[in-house]
């Protein structure tokens, strides 16, 4: 059987905290075992997840830890990127470390599996956006950079596929520096997450001058890994 790709973001699991999600309405109320339930019954070992951002509540990486290894408990291989929520993530190292072996995190480099590249980075609010001050450009600029250095670490042949926890398109649809740098690498899809609720039906989706993209925050799919692509 011939491994798939899927993706699902903004899983907000509760790490060590007894965090929820119920306040943003009655869909989120045992949303984690609806995701569990849903990626059990929808993904196999040989697949591909992808998860951009806002993993867990946690604040600090040990108390991440029972996230990181549920998640790793799950059938497939995870890719993962950094959200606006995900304060446990700070040093690269320690966290490679303390992954399962079933995940991968990208950071400022790129992964090539099933002759797929998967680069990414966080992202961040982008000009057009309200309220875009001028430390959100500054933070903005950083993050663009961090995904030129992702795309430029691929070493081997094959599609690109890039993950941003933030859309990269504005609040008006316009594109960014994001987009521009995709169309500049030969970027095939891109999938985001970060809008939530009546946002998330303004996301941009599909295909757009050639590069396919898809909001896999997890209220949007109902809870389940979207499915992305059959891998050939």
């Amino acid at each position: 059987m011939l491994p798939k790709l899927f993706g699902i973001s903004d899983l907000h699991l509760p790490g060590s905290t007894d965090k929820t999600m119920d306040l943003f309405g009655p869909q989120w109320t045992n949303h984690g075992q609806q995701i569990a339930v849903n990626w059990l019954n929808a993904v196999q070992e040989e697949d591909i997840v992808l998860i951009p951002g806002d993993i867990s509540w946690a604040m600090k990486l040990p108390e991440a830890q029972p996230d990181l290894d549920l998640i790793g408990s799950w059938p497939g291989r995870k890719v993962l990127v950094r959200g606006n929520h995900d304060y446990w993530w700070q040093s690269i190292s320690k966290l490679r470390q303390a992954l399962p072996p079933t995940m991968y995190a990208i950071h400022n480099d790129s992964l090539h599996l099933e002759g797929i590249n998967f680069c990414g980075t966080r992202g961040w609010k982008i000009p057009g956006d309200e309220g875009f001050t001028q430390e959100d450009e500054k933070i903005y600029l950083r993050e663009l950079h961090r995904l030129e250095l992702s795309l430029q670490a691929i070493r081997a042949e094959g599609e690109i596929i890039v993950m941003l926890h933030y859309p990269p398109f504005n609040e008006k649809g316009e594109p960014s520096g994001f987009v521009s740098l995709m169309k500049q690498y030969g970027v095939a899809k891109c999938v985001y997450g970060h809008l939530h609720g009546p946002k998330g039906k303004g996301g941009v989706t599909g295909p757009v001058d050639g590069i396919s993209y898809y909001l896999v925050s997890c209220d949007q799919l109902g809870f389940a890994p979207m499915l992305i692509a059959d891998i050939k």
